[in-house]
């Protein structure tokens, strides 16, 4: 990848602290945004703002503008079916939508499985519709010495009861990667229903919908370098027969029944330029004429082996100093197991005392639980947390180098 000619599109890198650029490490929470992106929000804004359904040019364009966004999500997300993808607010909104409509179908009798390693938006929504419907939660567990999911425990927890399961493709705390693909051939020898949440792994790694055996998938476009906008992909059958509350003049089709109201066109605007931002840094490999889809297949093949350079130098940085633990798989012959996500302690400073400290000297990093409250509460880490560094494909071995040599300094 041509890294230097990737960060020049991204004008928030440009930022200074204190005489000294800046280090966007904090990508897990939101990355920066390409000029393009920005520029394509403001076109929107600017030239073809209107609602749907007119006749006049604006109406006409913002139609085919969100015709394409589906378009580009649909791609992004790997499913041959526009019309399966809902956009909404974030992916926390659209979760806690599904599952009220999944809930409805729910009674005493029925389990719903989450793990202690998800984000708190693919818990805490299935668990107070579980609630309600008077369902059982069936909770898995880990393994805390390398923040690996426990899969005998799992498939103890799998009957013929279950009506769902719910899993993050990849950890947002400590970036592991979960055998979403085993897990899935274990979930269809139920008669249950899958729920991916692939917000962490979608800057890393291609989403394929059609093959992985989900039954629904969902991300975020501001983890991916677009706006705040979350995306849900479902199969068709169950977006179509779920019952939803919706407004009566809308269309009781999907994805028009689980998107009432005017949408954030300009969002959706944003996130179709920023899959096609990813697409054309995979142009160079797939070549000029590829397909979107080619293209970002291509686009994240080369982001994953990047990434797992700067991983690799990180991990083996935060190993060689002693008042660091790292949680986690860090191993070098298991990075697969990993997107580039790392999260440690410091034997005598609390989580917030190193993220305050590298601020002050430009390196943007998370402290806390990001959410991620299941997993922290079961390694013992509350209230304090972690540090989280995320690295994404705008992040450089000089910037890795540079965390090192603060943490190093802190003693």
């Amino acid at each position: 990848m041509d890294i230097e000619r990737s960060r020049l599109q991204f004008p928030g890198l440009a930022r200074t602290v204190g005489g000294r650029p800046a280090a966007f490490l904090d990508g897990p929470a939101g990355s920066q945004v390409p000029r393009r992106v920005a520029d394509a929000v403001g076109r929107y804004l600017v030239e073809s703002n209107a609602n749907t359904g007119g006749f006049f040019p604006t109406s006409t364009e913002t139609a085919a503008a969100l015709r394409e966004a589906h378009r580009a999500a649909a791609d992004f997300m790997g499913a041959g079916d526009p019309d399966c993808v809902v956009f909404g607010p974030n992916m926390t909104t659209l979760t806690v939508q599904l599952a009220g409509a999944l809930a409805r179908k729910w009674n005493e009798a029925d389990e719903i499985v989450v793990t202690r390693m998800e984000h708190d938006a693919n818990f805490t929504p299935w668990v107070l519709a579980a609630r309600d419907a008077g369902a059982t939660v069936r909770c898995v567990d880990i393994h805390p010495e390398d923040c690996t999911l426990d899969l005998d425990d799992l498939r103890s927890k799998l009957t013929e009861r279950t009506k769902l399961v719910a899993l993050g493709c990849a950890s947002n705390a400590v970036g592991t990667i979960n055998p979403y693909g085993e897990i899935a051939a274990l979930v269809r020898a139920t008669d249950a229903l899958l729920f991916l949440d692939a917000v962490h792994y979608a800057p890393h790694a291609t989403l394929d919908a059609d093959s992985w055996d989900c039954d629904f998938l969902v991300c975020s476009a501001y983890k991916f370098f677009g706006p705040h906008v979350g995306m849900l992909w479902g199969r068709r059958h169950l977006l179509e027969s779920l019952p939803i509350g919706k407004l009566r003049p809308v269309a009781d089709r999907t994805p028009d029944r689980w998107m009432p109201g005017t949408q954030n066109h300009e969002g959706l605007v944003g996130a179709a330029e920023a899959i096609d931002y990813l697409a054309d840094l995979g142009r160079s490999d797939a070549g000029p004429e590829a397909g979107r889809r080619a293209a970002l297949h291509s686009a994240f093949a080369a982001i994953g082996r990047y990434e797992s350079d700067l991983a690799d130098r990180l991990l083996r940085g935060l190993d060689s100093l002693s008042d660091v633990r790292v949680w986690g798989i860090r191993e070098p012959h298991r990075r697969a197991e990993r997107v580039p996500t790392v999260s440690f302690t410091h034997t005598r400073l609390r989580p917030a005392d190193v993220a305050r400290r590298l601020a002050d000297r430009g390196v943007f990093v998370w402290h806390g639980n990001f959410y991620a409250l299941p997993l922290t509460e079961t390694l013992g880490l509350e209230p304090d947390g972690l540090v989280r560094v995320g690295l994404l494909h705008y992040n450089t071995a000089d910037e890795v180098d540079r965390l090192l040599n603060e943490l190093e300094a802190m003693g």
